[in-house]
């Protein structure tokens, strides 16, 4: 570890956090113990498989068509679900006629608040409501033979409508006098989410330099390219669900509740899928509608949205409006940070984070976080305003928050004439200052060395725009905190075969990410032997133990260690067989690259096939389990990105032309998958930056954005050249050493590209996405 500009340092000392803190000019050591492990970490000079860039496993499934997903099973005799929705943003049904829809040849149920069972949603609704909030609320459902008959059958249901007053801005849904959304005003629990450590006036009497400004956020879709939805099917009183989930034993959990049976009798399966970001972490109502339409025909139902549905009906990141106040020292120290944000809500409390978790809040703990500051307050407004519900969105929180805070930090140093990482290493925190716990780990300063080394920093514009030209070319960057620790509980088994391969099962869920790799890498690495020998099974709450949602970055560092321990099970089987047939103790050999051989003889082997052919019909099964995260310590990870962009001074058009990535997220287990993380994070972030926004006309609260012409994603044309990299070493938090890595990219991609702007052309952009004309406007031309 790197000591940063004021001499701290952060040592990681085997399985012991050793964390010098200066307080008050004052050096204080802390030392944090780390939980008992019967597994001592991985050295790194012994590994064999972990850290290598091996292929997916899963690889040639999906690239020959074999993987199947959950657009792709079809059932004998499977009907087919669509969903009549409303199409005004705030509307009581005072009707509902379907008899025309039900005797339309090839319909075979139809649902609705009239048969449906009162099934409560967010909190204070039901499955299907007479008042209706937004446009794109579920009215009614159909089965029927085909999706034609189906969509033909909600054209013939007559619904009635009486359209009551409404409010898509948030801000104006704040004002006296707006229209209510919900009986008990517009604001979440009535009052703001407040912040508050040290005295924030003081803090600012104590500065040289105030900056405030304001910045804001659009609201952002999932797009994912596999939409969301459900196929469901009845064996009597037993339910299986294929679903495109990030969560299965979450659907399973959530399924059984809202149908009321035991949980036992749900299984749920998903295999494949085509992205989730977050939108995927729970039941939909889709998946309860299929369910209850497969009940009432007695036949499997098949609910998958379309397009428009997707974009209306399964959530967005919501946007934010954000008053900053800042104050400096001239040498650079931090004394006082203040935030006043407005978000959107949406129509409804999302149920899968309530207020006090509140991913509107979670803007806001980037300004607690990421830099050291004795004095800082946040007041968070959550608001209802008439549009679809906020959900989870890649980051929640933390990618609207850092766009503001990291260009006031970028302005801060360019008024007090510093480096702009100097800056930031004035103010390097050495403790999570929300909780007052060191961290177990933290190389923020080697990601802006190594960063700050591959963009080729000191090119950059020494004063910001003083190139003026037709297309002007600037450098900026940006940092990040996230969490991506993970934690219990998670559980794998591995059972060992008699041809000396081994068969992993854990219930998690591969998103895309390349999960399924790193488990084998890490059950390759500890049992000795190659990945080709294991197979793993994923995905299915009946044939697995249980393992966490894939959200938050935390599905390997939760379930890794998991897997981990499972193989250190079956290993110490293993070794006690072999010592029993070798005449030897099983402590006094070892297993490497599928070879059985004596610690201090490594000549003397034999392989592992010819101990495990004698098992016979008996087996080795190994059971492993996440053990806690340290007490008292916390788990982040840091990055640091670096953005190289190009502006078009006549058109407003920006070119990104290369982004250097570098995060600390601990031990690497496969090179490739992380690298794929860190570029499809970028991706996502560019287009956040400069292109993605859901608009509202907030005359009618229509969507104007509903499909993937109008809502603009970058192309592989707009890809620039992307640099991956880490810090390197591992975190002592888990027996794996490993962090999460699936967010973290995406969140400084905005501000560095909007510092970059600003370093080409003088101009500092605090709307998003920072389109031409806004360029155009702040140029002034």
């Amino acid at each position: 570890m790197l000591p940063n500009a004021s001499g701290k340092v952060v040592v990681t000392v085997g399985r012991r956090v050793k964390t010098r803190v200066e307080e008050e000019g004052k050096i204080e050591e802390i030392n944090v113990e780390l939980p008992h492990e019967d597994l001592p970490p991985w050295e790194e000079k012994n590994l064999v498989w972990v850290g290598k860039g091996i292929p997916r496993v899963d690889g040639f499934e999906k690239c020959t068509g074999k993987a199947k997903y959950t657009y792709d099973i079809h059932l004998p005799g499977m009907l087919y679900g669509k969903i009549l929705r409303c199409p005004h943003p705030h509307a009581r049904l005072i009707r509902l006629d379907t008899s025309k829809a039900q005797r339309l040849s090839g319909v075979k149920a139809i649902l609705s608040q009239e048969n449906a069972p009162p099934i409560p949603w967010y909190n204070d609704s039901f499955l299907f409501d007479r008042t209706l909030r937004c446009v794109g609320e579920e009215v009614a459902a159909v089965a029927a033979v085909d999706e034609y008959i189906a969509r033909d059958a909600l054209d013939m249901i007559e619904a009635e409508y009486e359209s009551l007053p409404f409010v898509v801005d948030p801000e104006e849904a704040l004002r006296p006098g707006a229209p209510p959304v919900r009986p008990g005003g517009n604001l979440l629990d009535g009052k703001p989410i407040i912040y508050s450590r040290g005295e924030i006036e003081q803090g600012f009497d104590e500065a040289d330099l105030i900056i405030e400004e304001n910045f804001s956020t659009q609201v952002q879709a999932h797009a994912c390219m596999e939409t969301h939805g459900s196929v469901v099917n009845w064996e009597g009183d037993h339910l299986t669900i294929w679903e495109s989930t990030q969560g299965v034993s979450d659907v399973r959990e959530g399924m059984a509740k809202a149908l009321g049976i035991p949980i036992s009798k749900v299984r749920v399966i998903k295999d494949f899928m085509g992205g989730g970001f977050g939108s995927k972490t729970r039941e939909g109502k889709y998946t309860v509608i299929a369910a209850l339409l497969a009940k009432m025909t007695g036949r499997p139902v098949k609910l998958m949205l379309d397009r428009k549905e997707e974009f209306y009906a399964t959530g967005h990141r919501p946007s934010s409006l954000q008053y900053v106040k800042a104050g400096v020292k001239k040498d650079g120290s931090l004394t006082a940070i203040y935030l006043r944000s407005i978000g959107a809500c949406g129509a409804y409390e999302t149920p899968l984070f309530p207020s006090k978790f509140s991913m509107i809040d979670a803007l806001a703990r980037p300004y607690r976080e990421l830099y050291h500051c004795p004095n800082v307050k946040t007041e968070v407004y959550p608001v209802y305003n008439n549009i679809p519900v906020h959900t989870a969105q890649r980051a929640p929180g933390h990618v609207e928050g850092t766009f503001a805070l990291e260009q006031v930090m970028d302005q801060a140093a360019h008024q007090l004439g510093m480096d702009p990482i100097a800056l930031r290493m004035k103010n390097y925190a050495l403790k999570d200052q929300v909780e007052d716990f060191p961290y177990t780990r933290k190389a923020l300063d080697q990601c802006y060395q190594k960063g700050a080394e591959k963009i080729q920093w000191e090119k950059r514009n020494k004063k910001p725009g003083e190139k003026k030209a037709l297309i002007c070319e600037g450098i900026g960057m940006a940092g990040q905190i996230w969490g991506g620790g993970g934690g219990p509980p998670a559980y794998a088994i591995i059972k060992i075969n008699q041809d000396g391969t081994a068969n992993l099962l854990t219930g998690t869920q591969d998103i895309g990410t390349g999960s399924k790799t790193v488990f084998v890498q890490i059950a390759s690495e500890e049992l000795g032997i190659s990945p080709k020998d294991i197979t793993i099974t994923l995905g299915d709450t009946e044939t697995t133990p249980y393992a966490p949602r894939s959200s938050g970055s935390r599905t390997v560092p939760s379930v890794g260690p998991a897997v981990r321990s499972a193989a250190a099970d079956a290993k110490r089987q293993l070794l006690d067989l072999a010592g029993s047939i070798l005449d030897s103790k099983a402590e006094d050999l070892a297993i490497r690259e599928g070879q059985i051989y004596l610690k201090n003889n490594p000549t003397r082997k034999i392989p592992l096939k010819e101990i495990t052919q004698k098992m016979g019909n008996n087996m080795i099964m190994g059971v492993g389990s996440r053990g806690p995260n340290p007490p008292q310590a916390a788990i982040n990870v840091f990055g640091a990105q670096f953005a190289h962009v190009a502006v078009n001074t006549a058109t407003g058009e920006v070119r990104v032309l290369k982004v250097v990535s570098i995060h600390d997220a601990g031990r690497v287990i496969n090179s490739m998958t992380l690298n794929n993380q860190i570029e499809g994070g970028i991706v996502q972030g560019m287009g956040y930056g400069l292109m993605e926004e859901v608009i509202w006309d907030k005359g009618t609260g229509i969507m104007l954005t509903p499909n993937l012409h109008a809502y603009k994603l970058p192309t592989m044309l707009d890809i620039p050249e992307v640099v991956p990299g880490v810090a390197e070493g591992s975190d002592p938090a888990n027996n794996i050493g490993a962090k999460g890595i699936g967010e973290p990219p995406k969140i400084p991609t905005a501000p560095a590209i909007a510092n970059a702007i600003y370093n080409a052309i003088g101009v500092r952009l605090k709307e998003l996405p920072i389109t031409p004309d806004k360029v155009l406007r702040a140029l002034k031309i």
